[in-house]
């Protein structure tokens, strides 16, 4: 099988299976996304979505936010992971914000990477979700999925994982196909015990041929 031909089978199966896939992180403009990407790093879409409702409705906008004591913010943010950094991270996120970008969220990737606690992945999640821009997020499910399935060969880094994806998706997918890979990789293709039985992908997966291969011998 040609690499195209895994890339179009996939993509076929997902818009068949999963045609209005998005975020599971709820938001109501670019900002509330912003702060809710910097939260769940390294904490889960349900506690991120516990943590924000309150967090928001004291600091609606990056103005509000940037006149905060860090201390407060992390009052509202102490049970998700490594609260210190991320109430630093939206503090100076906030600031800048307000200094730089007149409150509003920039719509370029490039131009994000400059918030505090907002990388390369983080970036291009805002970018994707809310500007539809053709960018390609890539976290552990993202980077694992791909691998598994056969999309990515030898990818090292996410780097190198989100420049082959974005050179085999078709520019009027991608952002459709970040949030398939991520639930794809977040309730079948685990990083333990995947469920490949069950999977629409099986036939044509490289982990699951591979997989019954080893069981075979």
């Amino acid at each position: 099988m040609t690499l195209k031909e895994r890339y179009r089978l996939t993509l076929n199966y997902f818009s068949s299976e999963n045609p209005s896939a998005e975020t599971e992180l709820k938001y109501n403009n670019p900002f509330e996304l912003l702060v809710a990407v910097i939260l769940s790093a390294q904490c889960t879409d349900k506690r991120v979505n516990m943590i924000t409702p309150p967090l928001l409705k004291r600091f609606p906008d990056a103005t509000s936010m940037a006149k905060a004591e860090q201390s407060e913010i992390f009052s509202y943010i102490k049970s998700c992971s490594y609260p210190n950094n991320k109430a630093k991270h939206l503090l100076g996120m906030a600031k800048m914000l307000t200094e730089e970008f007149n409150g509003e969220v920039p719509d370029d990737p490039l131009l994000l990477q400059k918030l505090p606690g907002v990388g390369r992945k983080t970036a291009n999640v805002i970018a994707s979700v809310v500007f539809k821009k053709p960018v390609m997020a890539v976290d552990t499910h993202v980077f694992r999925v791909s691998a598994r399935i056969g999309l990515t060969r030898n990818a090292k880094t996410p780097k190198d994982a989100e420049e082959q994806l974005t050179r085999n998706i078709p520019l009027n997918m991608m952002h459709k196909a970040h949030h398939w890979l991520i639930l794809h990789g977040r309730y079948v293709c685990k990083a333990r015990n995947p469920q490949c039985r069950s999977c629409g992908l099986a036939e044509f997966c490289k982990y699951f041929t591979n997989l019954n291969k080893s069981i075979n011998k």
